[in-house]
């Protein structure tokens, strides 16, 4: 179980530092010179105009995180880092609006056996300046990201082989071990451990986007990760190019006009950076032309009023944002004591009276969204006498309230913890909500400080094994729980890639959690995104946004 913690310790980072973006999105601000403030905000003004009013056709996103970085090499888990780099440089696979794996620069990852994996770079694929993506490229790129100069630790590519178990190779290394050239359009990955081709490919695969070595190849390793290149790259292999970027406000972008996918229709096309009440005025006067689920934090009070609106089309994603609680066994050791906790929260009420309806409530770690997902597994029901009958049984009660950990920043989830906290104490559970911001709870939750916390948590659908690994993962883990069927099941999970061998095993596992109860789910929400009618070709989800951006269109 060590290994897959240490994996998964890795990217519960990188996910929950996405997490963290979408809750402070409200709060982001710039910082530095007056002269580049007055500088952004000319560039910025320039950026909001609707196309209707310059007869331009330009595309405005409305997001509500900050764009931290452009650079390939400086990935994380944060989405919307991802996406927008993602316009320039194409990852090799990304999924798609059905949460299937789709090519991008690669047009094939395939398993040689569970431990090498052969990707194959498209025969069509060329940067702007013509020359072919090569095999060259992706080990260039690979290499640096494991370059200690850079100290990229985001990456996990401590998995491969000839990488130290810091995520790093010697300084100044030439080559890895494990990432190796093939033929000028094929590469091999070593890993050290098996795994599976759905982790590879969802872990690895999506977030390696290669550099043109011909053109950066000379840069000094210590100065790539602030290098002014990647500013304004003058070689992309994807759809757009930046020509602006304010990482608090925008990023503007033009058209790669060589674009071996075909040449995008919008020549234009910016991010702009808003607070979540600024979107509905942003979409109402066409100063925002799209919102996408996970990137654009829609207010629920916005929602009607959205929908109002004749210029406007709303749709709503899959369920994949998980409200979840986690409780320390160790502070809460009983079984049935946990169990009550369960049954007596209403959580259709909470599903329905605050959140409009807009999700659902399931057990465990996995909704309906996913492709593992058991609908036999029916959610524990509101049962507040069973829950005082499991108290009575319980071997175990705290002699002082539970501790009960909330972000602050999480408005909607603060008035359900008050809703919850009041249904646990009339069957006899007292507990005490302590709020705080979002930093301050990752912090609290490392630390094993709490009895229970809560907090928004996105399972990967197609690949939740690294996260759930970890929050099984015993002592050390927020939940401190494990149990050895659901270690085994974790350690098939580790190397299937047949989706209903994996959906037996994921069963095994969410039905453990509604029997031993070291978590449980409030609720999982679908949110709102919206775009001007006008926009053809495009229409928002959660996965595969931007795969086709290049057919994106104005009429009218």
């Amino acid at each position: 179980m060590e290994k897959y913690r240490k994996i998964a310790g890795k990217c519960l980072a990188a996910v929950l530092s996405a997490a963290m973006a979408l809750s402070l999105a409200a709060c982001a601000g710039g910082t530095g010179s007056s002269e580049s403030q007055s500088q952004s905000a000319k560039q910025e003004a320039a950026a909001e105009k609707p196309a209707q009013a310059t007869g331009e056709k330009i595309v405005n996103v409305g997001v509500t995180g900050t764009v931290n970085t452009l650079n390939p090499l400086l990935m994380d888990g944060v989405e919307i880092n991802k996406y927008a780099t993602g316009l320039m440089f194409l990852p090799l696979m990304e999924l798609d609006t059905n949460m299937e794996f789709e090519p991008m620069l690669a047009d094939s990852i395939t398993a040689e056996d569970e431990k090498h994996f052969l990707v194959h770079i498209d025969d069509e694929a060329v940067w702007s300046d013509g020359q072919p993506v090569t095999a060259d490229d992706v080990v260039y790129t690979a290499l640096r990201l494991c370059s200690p100069a850079i100290a990229n630790t985001a990456m996990m590519y401590y998995v491969f082989e000839g990488v130290g178990d810091d995520g790093f190779v010697e300084m100044g290394a030439d080559h890895i071990e494990g990432i190796t050239k093939v033929d000028d359009k094929t590469v091999r990955f070593a890993t050290k451990e098996p795994m599976s081709l759905v982790t590879f490919q969802n872990s690895y695969a999506r977030y390696l986007m290669p550099l043109p070595k011909h053109v950066i190849g000379e840069i000094p390793e210590a100065e790539l990760a602030s290098h002014e290149w990647f500013a304004k790259p003058d070689v992309v292999s994807g759809p757009y190019r930046v020509t602006a970027f304010d990482k608090d406000h925008y990023v503007s972008y033009e058209a790669n006009e060589k674009y071996w996918k075909g040449a995008p229709k919008i020549p234009k096309l910016n991010i702009r950076i808003v607070e979540g009440s600024q979107l509905y005025a942003g979409l109402q006067s066409g100063e925002i032309d799209i919102t996408q689920n996970t990137m654009s934090a829609i207010p629920l009070e916005d929602y009607e009023s959205l929908q109002a609106l004749e210029t406007v089309e709303t749709s709503f994603g899959d369920a994949i944002t998980n409200q979840s609680v986690f409780i320390n066994t160790k502070n809460v050791p009983d079984q049935k004591f946990r169990q009550a906790l369960l049954y007596a929260i209403d959580r259709n009420q909470i599903l329905e009276q605050l959140l409009k309806g807009n999700g659902e409530v399931v057990d465990g770690f996995l909704s309906t969204a996913g492709p593992y997902y058991d609908p036999s597994i029916e959610p524990v029901s509101y049962d507040p006498a069973k829950a005082k009958e499991l108290l009575a049984e319980s071997n175990w009660m705290p002699s002082s309230p539970l501790r009960f950990y909330i972000d602050s920043g999480d408005s909607t989830f603060v008035n359900a913890a008050s809703v919850i906290a009041a249904q646990w104490a009339a069957v006899g559970i007292q507990t005490e909500i302590r709020t705080m911001d979002i930093n301050t709870l990752m912090s609290t939750a490392g630390s094993g400080d709490f009895d229970i916390m809560a907090v928004q948590y996105t399972y990967p659908p197609v690949d939740p094994y690294v996260d759930i690994a970890w929050l099984l993962g015993g002592e050390g883990s927020w939940t401190g729980y494990s149990h050895t069927e659901a270690e085994e099941a974790l350690s098939k999970i580790a190397v299937l890639s047949d989706k209903e061998e994996l959906k037996e095993q994921y069963g095994i596992i969410d039905r453990r959690m509604q029997e031993d109860v070291p978590m449980f789910s409030a609720y999982v929400i679908r949110t709102m995104a919206a775009k001007n009618k006008r926009l053809t070709g495009v229409n928002p989800s959660v996965y595969g946004f931007f795969n086709h951006v290049e057919e994106w269109d104005i009429t009218g």
